[in-house]
């Protein structure tokens, strides 16, 4: 339906996806993983020139890549949970050597601005079973499971 002007014409695509901004595009899960294993990798060959972060063993279980690109946030969990505190100023205080070992070694166009969190997964999951194993909890779900067979 070609129109002279006026109207819509068939064929023609809309300019953002109905999915527009439900979560990372592929590019930012590409970007962000390629991050991941790098980080990953300079922190555990030690190429980072502070004893400090060196001695630690610091796991890196993701990073989330902004929608342009620009900004990394890397979670990170020093081995063992400890020291997190620690480990995270002497990643910030590295911070732009951290960036530019990474941007050398991935040859890409901008390098992004790395920021470091303490990934708390593993604290949310341990904090998730207590509630579960509780007394109160177990009660209820007995009780929700007792009125489902009827």
């Amino acid at each position: 339906m070609q129109g002279t002007g006026k109207g819509l014409k068939c064929g023609t695509m809309a300019k953002k996806s109905k999915f527009a901004g439900a979560g990372p595009s592929q590019r930012q899960l590409r970007v962000g993983e390629l991050i991941r294993r790098t980080l990953s990798e300079v922190l555990n060959r030690g190429e980072i020139h502070d004893p400090d972060l060196n001695r630690m063993s610091i796991t890196v279980s993701e990073v989330r890549v902004t929608p342009d690109l620009r900004i990394a946030t890397a979670f990170v969990l020093p081995l063992g949970g400890k020291d997190k505190e620690e480990a995270l100023q002497a990643l910030a205080r590295n911070k732009g050597e951290i960036r530019h070992v990474i941007t050398k070694q991935m040859s890409v166009k901008h390098s992004p601005d790395i920021r470091f969190m303490l990934d708390d997964t593993f604290d949310r999951i341990e904090e998730t079973n207590r509630l579960f194993a509780s007394e109160a909890v177990r009660r209820d779900l007995a009780k929700d499971d007792d009125a489902g067979e009827d």
